[in-house]
């Protein structure tokens, strides 16, 4: 079979969609990076659901076992923006292609690895795979459609996350129950196979103009809009990674602690339904969606910190918080990708630095929360920052969150 036809970015977006194209939606090719974005998650997370195993098989302690996770988000912060910029002239699809095949062998390592600290490299090398695919990731999507569909195609091929943080420490348990956690490493190698060989077939290749690529990440970070839209998305993630590192112990406090994983099950849900409401309305109400969800994300917030003796209004809000920040980072990429224009690459590499400092962020501050004023700061500090956001988001009007329809 012959490869996918090459699309040239040389010309202005616009001319680069055909008539056909902009009437139809690819969405076969959109849920080959939903599935992407799926792997991609399961791989960083699944390890939570293992630790006894993992521990037990290369004999160390459950809290060293947990820094496979921590080792992969450190490798997705380390590579995002330097593996984009060594890369820039090359065809983006080889590099998804290169990226895939990386998850692959990293995973089968891993699922051979008899040496924790080999381990550990593998994991590491694992999330540099994973953090080039994210800075790949929303700039393909919107290339395979037309302008004014980008923000419904990000929506769709983006329902692969919550998906996977919904299902995917769940499933991970429940395979390494079955089998053991060699063998769930081996089925993430497995699928990401599959996935390249899909990509290789059905997913056309882009070959950038070096011309537009010549903006250094320095530059990029100085465009109006950017560095804010990265502030916003850092102290929103934060607030959330604040409250969701350590629900477990909110949960336990509330006496919801013989149901953490109904309760997980149940934000991830929640944060579906959030998907779907955001890329039903992105593309006309960006800047409103925006402020909305950032009020119902306060709310839910500040419902965590005056209802914590109400076993039924934790549900609620957790119910709430997962459709709040489910559409979350979607908006804060459409935006950004709006902004950066032909710089999208390099602007969503800053992103994924960003949401990965945030969510470790997150861990620290809330360690430290935890250690001075207990559980029930997590839910205060959540507010605040949710608030601080909200300032932000309705002062960015002129950049990154204009009125109207984008496009």
């Amino acid at each position: 079979m012959n490869s996918p036809p090459s699309i040239n970015v040389n010309k202005p977006l616009q001319t680069l969609v055909t008539q056909k194209s902009a009437e139809q939606f690819p969405i076969w090719k959109l849920l080959a990076f939903s599935w992407i974005g799926f792997i991609t998650i399961m791989t960083e997370t699944m390890p939570v659901g293992l630790l006894l195993q993992i521990s037990h098989d290369l004999q160390i302690s459950k809290l060293w076992a947990g820094q496979l996770v921590s080792f992969y988000a450190l490798g997705s912060v380390c590579a995002a923006i330097p593996i984009i910029a060594l890369t820039k002239h090359w065809d983006r699809r080889r590099l998804l292609l290169i990226t895939l095949g990386s998850l692959c062998i990293f995973n089968g390592l891993a699922a051979i690895s008899s040496h924790y600290i080999f381990t550990l490299f593998v994991r590491f090398c694992a999330g540099m795979a994973a953090g080039v695919i994210w800075g790949l990731f929303v700039s393909y999507v919107r290339y395979l459609v037309a302008p004014h569909l980008q923000g419904r195609a990000l929506a769709v091929a983006g329902i692969g996350q919550p998906l996977a943080l919904c299902f995917g420490v769940p499933l991970g348990t429940f395979l390494g129950t079955l089998f053991d956690w060699r063998s769930v490493f081996w089925m993430m190698s497995i699928l990401a196979l599959i996935l390249l060989s899909w990509v290789r077939l059905f997913i056309p290749r882009f070959m950038v103009d070096p011309t537009q690529q010549k903006i250094a990440f320095g530059q990029t970070l100085k465009m109006k809009g950017v560095g804010l839209i990265l502030l916003i998305l850092f102290v929103w993630v934060l607030a959330h990674n604040i409250l969701y590192t350590y629900i477990s112990l909110y949960l336990i406090a509330v006496g919801l602690g013989e149901h953490i994983d109904v309760m997980l099950l149940i934000f991830g849900l929640a944060a579906i339904v959030g998907i779907f409401i955001t890329g039903h309305f992105i593309d006309q109400y960006l800047r409103h969606l925006t402020l909305v969800s950032l009020i119902i994300f306060a709310f839910s917030a500040l419902c965590l910190g005056i209802f914590m003796h109400s076993i039924w209004m934790v549900c609620a809000a957790v119910i709430v918080w997962g459709i709040s920040f489910g559409g979350a980072p979607i908006l804060l990429q459409t935006a950004l990708a709006d902004i950066a224009k032909e710089q999208t690459d390099a602007a969503q590499s800053m992103l994924v630095t960003i949401f990965n400092i945030a969510v470790a962020g997150g861990g620290i501050v809330g360690g430290l929360l935890f250690d001075q004023w207990g559980i029930h700061s997590f839910a205060w500090s959540a507010l605040i920052l949710s608030f601080i956001a909200l300032i932000l988001v309705y002062r960015a009007k002129d950049h990154g969150f204009g009125v109207g329809h984008r496009v």
